[in-house]
């Protein structure tokens, strides 16, 4: 099949795209949101294709992934006025949990039932009101980077862009108390200053904007991974740190509670606990490389890539019958 998708979420993508179909990328002059074309930093197969809006307009189209509010009007436009859910087969991907007054989120797609609303969670289906549109759930899969984890630095790894923006969110708050236990290595997009703007000495909390080809081998050196995150879905980070054979420290929050069973790292929703766990890896790296084989053989009985596209094959046979 001919899929349309736009590049919003290169993680998500790089699993989506293994699968057996085209994959049709929009691409625009300048690489914006709305046309960056193929990932310059995630190995995606040949069978992605970019394509221009122009193109678009007569390009054969079997099934189109929307994953934006403003998507269903853009697709329309530039497929010459086919209509997602109407004359060309849709979902709406839906990565996010709902933001704002929680309890009364209603989501773009809630009056519509003509396209099946997805969500990468069971939490994020939960929590947004999803209105007569048909739903499903299509948990994450994550391409093995193989398991990595040496654990000889005594340091915890947080992967989280944009820390300083995203505030009590990400969990940017709790930082300087669980660095007193354990010091921070904190990897991702907008991370400069962090460290100046927590108040904190630069050796207990460092950062680093990694390529996507190093991020994975730097973060398995780190003895633990460290997941702070109070709202957000279900951070690919964390899975990824799971596959690399991490031990992994979290708050007890949104999806986490599902994705980290039992042997596998410390979940709690008091800090005071993510630090004492901390402290427990560090001095211990025979029980942080025990529970980091437990994590790795549990994610990739539930989130391996396998699962997840047979799952999104059988939705979109459903979708497209």
């Amino acid at each position: 099949m001919n899929i349309l998708l736009w590049h919003v979420h290169g993680s998500w993508t790089t699993a989506f795209v293994q699968g057996p179909h085209r994959y049709l990328v929009p691409v625009l002059p300048g690489r914006g949101p709305d046309g960056r074309g193929r990932a310059q930093t995630f190995p995606w197969p040949e069978s992605v294709t970019e394509i221009t809006p122009e193109e678009l307009r007569e390009a054969p189209v079997d099934l189109i992934v929307l994953q934006r509010p403003h998507e269903p009007g853009l697709a329309r436009r530039w497929l010459g006025g086919r209509r997602p859910g109407h004359e060309v087969p849709a979902v709406y991907l839906e990565h996010n949990a709902p933001d704002g007054d929680v309890p009364r989120t209603r989501h773009p797609c809630a009056g519509r039932d003509d396209l099946t609303l997805v969500h990468v969670t069971h939490f994020n289906r939960l929590f947004w009101d999803n209105g007569r549109a048909p739903t499903a759930v299509i948990e994450h899969g994550v391409v093995d980077p193989g398991y990595r984890y040496t654990g000889e630095y005594e340091r915890a790894a947080v992967v989280v862009n944009e820390p300083v923006r995203r505030g009590r969110c990400t969990g940017t708050d709790l930082l300087p108390a669980l660095s007193q236990a354990t010091p921070i290595d904190v990897f991702g997009m907008g991370t400069r200053g962090l460290a100046r703007h927590l108040a904190l000495p630069g050796d207990l909390c460092r950062t680093w904007e990694l390529p996507q080809a190093e991020l994975h081998s730097a973060m398995a050196r780190r003895r633990l991974y460290l997941h702070p995150v109070r709202w957000t879905s279900l951070g690919l980070s964390l899975l990824e740190a799971m596959h690399l054979g991490m031990p992994v420290v979290a708050l007890a929050t949104t999806e986490a509670v599902e994705a980290v069973p039992n042997g596998a790292g410390v979940l709690s929703t008091r800090p005071d606990v993510l630090a004492r766990a901390a402290r427990g890896y560090l001095r211990d790296p025979d029980t942080a490389a025990e529970d980091g084989a437990r994590a790795r053989r549990a994610v990739l009985d539930r989130y391996g890539i396998k699962r997840f596209l047979d799952d999104w094959e059988r939705l979109i046979e459903e979708v497209t019958r």
